[in-house]
């Protein structure tokens, strides 16, 4: 008897055409998932809040006032890469800390840190007034720009950052606030190309900021 007559054997070879054609169709959803992730679908990173950011709808325009009474544009920065941060003056320990860190890592990256901007915008306008912003930022690097504004212009800021914060108060009628602890990383075309987490290695921070400088993707 040849293979072809036996009993059952038309049935195994369907069944391993459809066993193979369902590998087949894996395949396909496992490579269009992976292209769809490529091309940004999928793309996404994470802030301090651990909130989802869509990383190619991040930033934009805005005019806010500096430390020194300043205004100060996103068109001012065009050609600077550029790395941001929100927070505000009276945060205990995550903005004391992460400005620490950016003026740390500025001072290393030596005569290359000229080519790189950091700006502060604050989450609390209402109390970080350019004048008290300016005492504040006393203790950091003099090259980190302090920027206020509006409670609307902040807000619009904000938006365009995908960045969070809430007012939280506290039980001596008093308030805080809770933000976004993530740095914001734009390149010179004022595009997202990632972030530095709170609490990452000065290391990690270094090597984020060097290709920042350099162009290539953070």
């Amino acid at each position: 008897m040849r293979w072809a007559d036996r009993p059952g054997t038309t049935t195994m070879a369907a069944e391993g055409a459809r066993s193979a054609g369902s590998r087949i169709a894996v395949g396909l959803v496992a490579a269009l998932g992976l292209t769809l992730a490529v091309l940004g679908i999928e793309s996404w990173v994470r802030t301090g809040r651990n909130e989802a950011i869509d990383m190619f709808r991040v930033g934009g325009p805005f005019t806010l006032t500096t430390q020194n009474g300043d205004e100060l544009s996103d068109g001012d920065l065009k050609g600077t890469p550029f790395a941001v941060f929100f927070g505000f003056t009276r945060c205990p320990e995550i903005c004391p800390t992460t400005l620490w860190e950016m003026s740390e890592a500025l001072k290393t990256l030596g005569p290359d840190a000229e080519r790189l901007k950091v700006l502060f915008i604050s989450v609390d306008p209402t109390r970080d007034t350019p004048e008290f912003l300016a005492r504040y930022l006393q203790s950091f690097d003099r090259r980190i720009v302090g920027l206020t504004g509006s409670e609307a212009d902040i807000a619009a800021v904000g938006k365009e950052y995908r960045a969070f914060w809430e007012k939280v108060p506290t039980g001596d009628g008093d308030y805080t606030m809770n933000h976004t602890a993530s740095i914001f990383l734009m390149d010179g075309s004022g595009t997202f190309v990632g972030t530095i987490t709170y609490g990452e290695s000065m290391e990690v921070r270094l090597e984020k900021l060097r290709r920042l400088i350099r162009g290539d993707s953070a």
